[in-house]
């Protein structure tokens, strides 16, 4: 016999991938339309917090150790910075998108993509962190 929990783990195995795929779709087709690098970074945080609160934080700390949510906030943060320094080495101004290809549309469109991944990864890293740690908080009372 079915339960509900069991139904829901068998719906959320269904809808954690699209999801993700879905926060691949919104990131990488932000700049033609609504989305981009913020908005893809929570899309993929929902999947992940969907997989938390169904098959238990303890497993999801497994998925994402602290260490890799914290590696997701730097290497954004690193990527979107690294981008204007090393445009200010070609010769432009900090994030001077066109510097990075001869044709200065296909650099407009280069610099913006790269910008947002580190957006969307940053987003992603800190809604996964501010997760856990509320998890945290709320395990260390139930304690006292």
């Amino acid at each position: 016999m079915l339960t509900k929990t069991s139904i829901l783990r068998v719906v959320s195995k269904l809808l954690i991938p699209p999801i993700m795929l879905f926060a691949l779709y919104v990131q990488f087709h932000g700049d033609f339309g609504p989305g981009g690098g913020f908005q893809a970074g929570v899309i993929f945080a929902s999947a992940f917090i969907l997989y938390a609160l169904i098959f238990g934080v303890d497993n999801a700390r497994k998925v994402a150790p602290a260490w890799l949510t914290r590696l997701m906030l730097a290497a954004g943060l690193l990527l979107f910075a690294g981008v204007g320094v090393f445009t200010m080495f070609l010769g432009g101004d900090y994030l001077d998108y066109s510097m990075l290809s001869k044709d200065p549309h296909a650099g407009q469109h280069l610099g913006i993509n790269i910008i947002e991944f580190g957006v969307g990864t940053t987003v992603a890293g800190a809604m996964i962190t501010i997760f856990l740690i509320f998890d945290g908080r709320l395990r260390a009372e139930k304690k006292d």
